[in-house]
């Protein structure tokens, strides 16, 4: 896990190296066991390395491969590449270290760009292919690793975080399309955009071909989720046991380290699954698998007593982070800073302190449970799609009786929260008016959310709601809070569920396994089972690294409104004597986004045009 840099002079004379240093002094928290650079004619490569696998220097990047003829500056780690390394010296290929870095240049040499659709795991890179003198970049299936890039009229610069593309552009801009999306839905990586004007992502599952001759650049999608309909088949003990067996799998790859693992916990059911699997799988004998729990000071979001329970359970050795009212205080500018953007709530800081601890007790990678939502149905709003689903393929009386038995076992979702989530979703226009009236204060309200409207489409059919949350809402903000929280601390994430090939079986069992009376996810409870106490796999409340929102923001809610209405950004979209009215009733998680915004404005010193 590292931080790449990269600069292209479209006047084809040479980067100055003062440049591209300091692109990779601003990103040293994601690699700060090694520097290196590579100078082509017209471009400059930079890494910094966080040395996970073969920790000698054999692994130092940017890393060339069959006498320069290929050089790479990568984040990110292939899981299955002793598997994919075998397979190349079958074919004669030398290896020169014990890294994943140099499999994927002698991958790209034997496919090609196909070489990707071999990979198993997370990764941003740029290969510079010396005969085709182009750059091949890539990013992988579902975005864990970032890559952003900008051009200017002279260049074209890529790297792992914003903050490094900045000093590139002649004026910060807030882009207003993306601000208001955010204000009124909470939503915020739906598009390949950012908050920052002229800033973009190579979005997950993309290749880039830069041409360095002609410094035009394509980008092509390589890949797609691939569902088996043979497991919609599957009987409910052959779907646990498909299930149990790809997850298993997927955490055994990402046990493979040469430093320190140990396991984030919220308590919940996927965080309690990968710790319970992976403390399984853990081979070392000297000391006990770490977890790491966030404990919130707010008794209704308290989720430690099933994350001690799960320790005890597991023989783990459990660590308790508590962040007091002031320390959230003390890093909202730090954190805001880290992420880089706008974002919807305090429970990043959750994850933020729990990424700090991690550091303190120099564990380099944990692994953690995002995804399992995505693919297993764990989203109370997901019941109304499943039930559209049962309808359709069972028939109504089955559908009704699947209904009252959600009524019964899940505790937090009423009939009557089933009909309004059924309303809410699909009915697109009634959702529209609600949103409105929230934004009511906006100046102009021209913004039409159609990806709103396209996730109300979904919901007639579940694999492809389940697609459009994994590509384009839910799953893509999930992996920017986690990237950025544990790259500011020199930590290397892992994610099981998030493994292509689990996450490609997962969805394709049938949906009435991942709903089952009632049971959100039932078809992972069934598999943990009998390694987790009941208390923890059949619980009905569902937080994950909850904060105690009410009692932080409020704490803070005077200097909320002070900064809000002070803020020039809000000031460019917003009536602010609406505004201010408003902010007497206003729900203060929504508060909370207008605040985050004035808060990024100020770090970023971002200007509203």
């Amino acid at each position: 896990m590292c931080g790449i840099s990269g600069i292209i002079n479209k006047s084809n004379v040479a980067v100055a190296k003062d440049e591209i240093k300091n692109m990779n002094d601003l990103i040293v928290h994601r690699g700060p066991d090694d520097e290196g650079f590579f100078y082509g004619k017209n471009f400059a490569l930079g890494h910094r390395r966080l040395s996970i696998l073969d920790l000698s220097k054999d692994g130092h990047q940017p890393m060339s491969y069959m006498e320069d003829k290929y050089t790479i500056t990568y984040n990110g780690e292939i899981f299955n590449y002793l598997e994919i390394r075998k397979e190349l010296e079958e074919f004669g290929y030398k290896f020169n270290s014990k890294t994943d870095t140099e499999v994927i240049l002698a991958s790209y040499d034997r496919w090609g760009k196909d070489c990707v659709e071999k990979f198993n795991g997370m990764w941003a890179f740029a290969i510079y292919d010396k005969k085709e003198d182009i750059l091949f970049c890539s990013r992988d299936r579902f975005g864990v690793k970032p890559f952003y890039f900008t051009q200017t009229k002279d260049k074209f610069v890529f790297g792992s975080e914003i903050k490094q593309l900045l000093n590139f552009c002649n004026s910060k801009f807030v882009n207003k399309t993306l601000l208001i999306d955010f204000l009124a839905t909470g939503m915020l990586e739906h598009t390949n955009e950012t908050f920052f004007e002229g800033i973009y992502k190579l979005e997950q599952a993309h290749n880039m071909i830069y041409d360095l001759k002609t410094h035009n650049f394509k980008i092509k999608k390589y890949y797609d989720i691939a569902l088996n309909e043979n497991n919609k088949k599957l009987d409910e003990t052959q779907s646990v046991d498909s299930v149990s067996k790809n997850l298993k799998q997927a955490i055994r790859l990402r046990l493979r380290s040469d430093v320190k693992v140990g396991t984030c916990l919220s308590g919940g059911l996927d965080s309690s699954s990968v710790a319970a699997l992976a403390s399984m799988a853990y081979t070392n004998d000297e000391e006990k698998f770490i977890a790491i729990h966030a404990k919130s000071i707010e008794e209704s979001t308290d989720e430690s007593i099933y994350a001690q329970m799960v320790a005890q359970h597991c023989d783990l050795n459990l660590q308790i982070v508590e962040p007091s009212t002031q320390k959230f205080i003390d890093n909202i500018q730090e954190v805001v800073y880290t992420q880089e953007e706008p974002f919807g709530g305090p429970s990043i800081f959750m994850q933020y302190f729990v990424m700090q601890k991690a550091k303190d007790l120099n564990c380099k990678v944990m692994l953690d449970g995002q995804g399992g939502d995505e693919t297993l149905l764990g989203y109370e709003k997901y019941y109304p799609a499943i039930y559209l689903d049962m309808f359709k393929n069972f028939g109504l009386v089955y559908c009704l009786k699947e209904i009252m038995r959600s009524n019964k076992n899940n505790s937090k979702l009423s009939l009557f929260g089933i009909l309004k989530y059924i309303v809410g979703s699909l009915f697109f226009g009634i959702r529209k008016i609600y949103i409105k009236r929230n934004v009511s204060y906006l100046k102009a309200f021209e913004n039409k959310f159609l990806f709103l409207g396209n996730l109300s489409k979904k919901y007639f059919n579940i694999d492809e709601m389940q697609k459009y949350e994994i590509f384009t809402t839910n799953l893509p903000a999930l992996l920017r809070y986690e990237d950025k929280n544990s790259m500011r601390h020199s930590i290397e994430t892992r994610l099981p569920f998030v493994d292509y090939v689990n996450l490609e079986n997962s969805l394709s069992i049938n949906a009435k396994y991942k709903i089952k009376d009632g049971w959100s996810k039932y078809v992972l409870r069934k598999v943990i089972d009998s390694f987790l106490p009941n208390e923890v796999v059949w619980r009905k409340n569902k937080f994950g690294f909850n904060a105690p929102d009410n009692i932080w923001l409020n704490s803070i809610k005077d200097k909320m409104k002070e900064d809000i209405l002070g803020s020039d950004i809000i000031k460019s979209v917003a009536d602010m004597e609406h505004l201010k009215f408003k902010l007497n009733s206003m729900n203060i998680l929504i508060m909370w986004r207008l605040y985050c915004v004035s808060v990024w404005e100020r770090v970023y010193d971002v200007q509203a045009k």
